[in-house]
C-alpha cells in the first residue's frame, strides 16, 4: 500500500533527504505525509522529487522559476503570469526531479499533503 511502483528516481532525491532546509514534515503516517515547503527570497532548492500526488495550500506566494532535472526552465511565473495566489489550493501529481528558485521579494511557503495511499487518489 502507498508504494508508487513506477517511480524511477532514487530515495536520495526525496524532498526531505535532498532539500531538508526547504521541506519540513508536520505529520506522516501510512496514508499521508504533510510537508511545509519554504523557499527564502533569492534562494534555490537543491534538486529533489515528490513521489506522491498532493494537495498544495499556498501560505505565501512570490515569483519563482521551476527547473527540471536537466536545469531547463519548466515554469517561470513572471513570463507565464501563473503565480498562484496566497491561500490558493492546488493539485499536483508526483513531481520528478526539479528545483525551485525564488526570484520574488517574499518567501514562498506551501503546505503539501502528499497522498501515499493510491486508493485515496482513484
Amino acid at each position: 500500500m502507498g508504494e508508487n511502483s513506477s517511480w524511477d528516481w532514487p530515495d536520495e532525491l526525496d524532498a526531505l533527504v535532498a532539500a531538508p532546509e526547504n521541506h519540513h514534515v508536520l505529520l506522516e503516517n501510512d496514508q499521508v505525509r504533510v510537508i511545509q515547503t519554504q523557499v527564502p527570497v533569492r534562494a534555490t532548492t537543491p534538486l529533489h522529487t515528490h513521489r506522491w500526488a498532493s494537495v498544495e495550500y499556498v501560505l505565501s506566494t512570490t515569483d519563482f522559476i521551476r527547473r527540471d532535472g536537466n536545469g531547463d526552465i519548466v515554469l517561470d511565473t513572471r513570463a507565464a503570469h501563473a503565480r498562484p495566489g496566497p491561500l490558493e489550493v492546488l493539485w499536483s501529481g508526483p513531481r520528478p526531479p526539479h528545483s525551485i528558485e525564488n526570484v520574488g521579494d517574499t518567501e514562498l511557503r506551501v503546505l503539501m499533503v502528499e497522498l501515499k495511499d493510491r486508493t485515496l487518489i482513484t
